[in-house]
């Protein structure tokens, strides 16, 4: 910890550009010896002004040691470029983040097929179907979704691959512990429950504009391969692309309807090279002989949405405590459907009951399970209409369940 509050330090040293850290950096073997290296050691850092130089001199710790704090209460990790755990294929793009922070699991990134799926946040129906529909395959065919958890596309991404009890990884424009926007909480939520979040902004930071366009690098970097799903001719989506194209990633993009407004970015890199694709195979076969041992390639068939449900949640949390005990109202979930479970999501749905709503702690309770793995069980059911919110943290069940055998 001692060693971590340097990294803090430089990251956060007001006026101090990020080319002229990485330059210190290559220069000093640590932030420590920056800290404590005089003003004639260095000028001599070849590409740093004496203006630069001097911001150096600040040497409060007030800030560092703030956001460490706010780290150790809020079970944020860091992990620095001198860690082992920092990507490999991160440290190698063009100004990569001196610091990363985190919630959630940091996985082996090198050893993934993390692919950036990325998009519009005004997406169509049709690009929100692609969206999910990349993701779950993706997730089920041995791939990771890498996203920046915007609205649209990117959340539509990610919600596949939950769906298909994937691992994914969020990068953000703010800080780990700021949900952006509000209505991803629960996409948030579950995402650092069984997933990662990453962000080199510090706790507290709220999201710039400006802060999007610099975090894609990090989407791209992560990843072997960025899949662009629906884009206007002028979209941060592809600037991820540039990014990805600049870091010697693969790109695809995902066409649509020759005069649609949304497509017309991707058209336009389908024409520069990049690759087609109807399916997450398209993206992941490229990669099948790199990662023998992570990939496999198989029939996916998405389990449909019964959007009746969905769009009737609103109704159903408004319904009087008789029509919710009405059993005849209920639909029966079949035999196929349920053996499509996995068997947190199948604990979870036996525990909850039709006729009164059960907060998720008394569920955890139910079926023995930690509140990390009932949680996205949840948000699975309630995707696929199996569940409703009923009340701040609590959920009923929408289905009567099939008879054992």
């Amino acid at each position: 910890m001692a060693a971590l509050k340097y990294w803090v330090w430089l990251t956060t040293l007001p006026g101090l550009t990020e080319y002229n850290k990485l330059l210190l950096m290559e220069h000093f073997s640590s932030p420590e010896d920056i800290y404590y290296a005089d003003q004639e050691v260095l000028w001599q850092v070849e590409g740093l002004g004496k203006e630069q130089a001097a911001l150096l001199d600040n040497k409060s710790m007030a800030e560092a040691d703030r956001i460490l704090a706010d780290c150790a209460r809020k079970g944020i990790f860091l992990i620095t470029m001198a860690d082992a755990l920092y990507p490999e294929r991160l440290r190698n793009i063009y100004q990569p983040p001196l610091l990363l922070y985190g919630k959630g699991a940091m996985p082996l990134f090198d050893e993934e097929v993390a692919v950036a799926v990325v998009g519009t946040r005004d997406g169509t129906p049709y690009g929100i179907h692609c969206a999910e529909k990349l993701g779950y395959e993706l997730a089920q065919q041995g791939g990771m979704v890498v996203s920046g958890m915007a609205k649209g596309i990117d959340a539509a991404a990610m919600r596949g691959a939950l769906r298909a009890g994937g691992f994914t990884c969020g990068v953000l424009g703010g800080g780990v512990d700021v949900v952006y926007p509000a209505e991803n909480r629960r996409l948030y939520e579950d995402i650092a429950a069984t997933g990662v979040l990453l962000s080199e902004y510090p706790p507290q930071t709220r999201p710039e504009a400006w802060h999007f366009p610099v975090r894609n690098r990090i989407l791209s970097g992560l990843s072997v391969a960025a899949v662009v799903v629906e884009a206007p001719a002028k979209s941060g989506a592809l600037i991820t692309a540039g990014n990805a194209v600049e870091q010697g990633r693969e790109v695809f993009a995902v066409p649509g309807p020759i005069d649609a407004p949304n497509s017309a970015g991707c058209h336009q890199l389908i024409r520069e090279g990049a690759g087609l694709v109807t399916c997450a195979w398209d993206i992941l076969g490229e990669y099948e002989s790199r990662y023998p041992h992570k990939l496999r390639r198989q029939q996916v068939s998405v389990p449909p949405l019964p959007r009746d449900v969905l769009a009737a949640k609103a109704a159903k949390r408004k319904e009087t405590e008789k029509e919710q005990e009405t059993p005849a109202s209920l639909s029966r979930l079949t035999a196929d459907e349920a053996a499509a479970l996995s068997e947190d999501q199948r604990s979870v749905l036996r525990a909850l009951r039709t006729d009164m709503p059960l907060l998720t702690d008394q569920l955890a309770e139910e079926t023995g399970l930690p509140i990390q793995r009932v949680l996205p069980a949840l948000t699975l059911l309630e995707i696929s209409g199996w569940a409703v919110q009923n009340g701040a943290r609590s959920f009923v069940r929408t289905v009567e369940l099939p008879e054992e055998e």
